[in-house]
């Protein structure tokens, strides 16, 4: 029989009463990989302290980066850092940026969300911008909020589908999704500025805004998608494609791993 695929799925610091550290996974990313990718998702720690990169790509079959509060450090791409733009989770950068590099030189499957993409990005070399809104034509790309400031408290709203996307012909989301055009969730702040080197844009928004990527030339699956997919890929036609197509090269990867 063969074994079913594993995935390890990023951590993100945080801390509980004040006090305790601890590294905490969304249950909705863990659903989607276990549910629609069919795979068993392992959290690992996003922490070199304790997390070795290697050590780990050779336990799984694929990683997701996930989405997550904190932005990426500006000065990963030559930014000066701002109060206004925190918070920042330094040890996870370290991390996610050596992770996107190591899975696409290894042929390891890496699905990169929100700010997966983001680090994606930055790990090839490209830029990020702060607060994607400040930039002239750009649409409020942040989840919803109530008159009071607070965000809106029924889930349904906070991830509804809010602005299409248009996929590049005979890309590689074009051919998974089987369209040119998708509307999609938005709940990010900070956003792609200019591409890496080796970063294949593949999808943008109404206002210019990079959805989706894929890393050029990479053996094995390596994409990235702006926006929350991870949310309803159970019933979300478009994320189960996604998962799905991750899924299929977390298998593939299984197979010829027992084949070598």
């Amino acid at each position: 029989m063969r074994r079913k695929p594993v995935v390890g799925v990023i951590g993100n610091a945080h801390r509980i009463e004040s006090r305790f550290d601890v590294q905490v996974v969304g249950e909705r990313n863990m659903r989607a990989v276990a549910e629609v990718a069919g795979a068993l998702p392992l959290m690992f720690a996003g922490c070199p302290e304790i997390t070795d990169v290697g050590a780990l790509l050779d336990v799984v079959d694929g990683i997701v980066l996930t989405g997550a509060r904190a932005n990426v450090h500006p000065t990963r791409f030559n930014i000066e850092p701002h109060v206004r733009h925190e918070p920042y989770d330094i040890k996870r950068d370290e991390v996610a940026l050596a992770l996107a590099e190591a899975c696409v030189a290894r042929g390891i499957p890496l699905f990169g969300i929100c700010r997966g993409l983001q680090e994606m990005n930055v790990a090839f070399g490209g830029s990020l911008h702060p607060e994607i809104r400040e930039i002239p034509g750009r649409i409020n790309h942040r989840m919803p909020r109530l008159e009071n400031g607070e965000i809106h408290p029924d889930p349904r709203v906070v991830f509804a589908d809010r602005h299409e996307v248009s996929l590049a012909p005979d890309g590689a989301f074009a051919k998974i999704l089987g369209c040119e055009k998708i509307r999609v969730n938005s709940l990010h702040g900070q956003g792609i500025l200019e591409p890496g080197k080796r970063v294949v844009i593949e999808g943008i928004a109404e206002d210019g805004t990079i959805e989706a990527i894929r890393i050029a030339d990479a053996p094995g699956f390596a994409l990235g998608v702006q926006w929350h997919a991870e949310y309803d890929p159970q019933r979300n036609p478009i994320n189960r494609k996604l998962f799905q197509a991750f899924g299929v090269a977390l298998s593939t990867h299984v197979k010829v791993g027992a084949s070598a």
